[in-house]
């Protein structure tokens, strides 16, 4: 059965600038297609600038990710298109200056792909379990170890459903503890999560 977790991602999604976008990617993963030379394979980039313009090209996105066997992933920290011109510009002169031509037309999106415009403080973490999980362990012991900000109780921000188990959205903690008690349990900083999978 699909996942679809459209209406649990839309209310993480802010444009204060009009430079602000989210990155989406329909990718195929070795995983679900073992014929791939690579661990993935990049489909189509999305550039979401608005709301209204993701839940408008949801269709497509639905379609390609059934018809490539791919899943639909979104970074919920947010991009800067200036930001990224100027990192793009950065790539290109790199490549260029090491005579590595062919990369030039990844620069972009290795822009967009390598950090957020986020403030620190205001970034969303993702937890990614496989498996079976008691939220209530999870949340209870990161805002318990959490010294970082003791007045802000609410770190687990939301769940967001995987084939094999669920990312926990949340905001920065400090994850000593939960390293320790749940090892098994990957913290990524800037990854994407699963907006649809076939």
């Amino acid at each position: 059965m699909a996942i679809d977790n459209l209406q649990s991602i839309i209310p993480f999604m802010q444009f204060d600038d009009p430079n602000d976008f989210y990155y989406l990617q329909i990718l195929q993963r070795k995983k679900e297609n073992p014929q791939l030379g690579s661990n993935s394979r990049v489909i189509k980039n999305y550039y979401i600038n608005s709301v209204d313009y993701l839940e408008k090209h949801y269709g497509e996105i639905k379609e390609l990710c059934n018809l490539f066997n791919a899943r639909a992933m979104l970074r919920l920290n947010r991009r800067n298109y200036e930001k990224v011109a100027y990192k793009a510009m950065i790539n290109i002169a790199n490549s260029m200056g090491n005579k590595e031509f062919s990369f030039i037309k990844k620069s972009y999106d290795r822009a967009v792909g390598s950090g957020s415009a986020e403030p620190k403080d205001s970034k969303s973490w993702i937890l990614d379990w496989d498996g079976e999980i008691d939220p209530t362990d999870v949340q209870n012991l990161i805002t318990l170890t959490d010294q970082s900000n003791p007045t802000d109780k609410q770190k687990v921000l939301a769940y967001i459903p995987s084939k094999s188990g669920v990312h926990i959205i949340t905001s920065p903690f400090d994850s000593r503890e939960l390293q320790v008690a749940y090892p098994e349990i990957e913290i990524k900083k800037d990854n994407p999560t699963n907006l649809y999978i076939p």
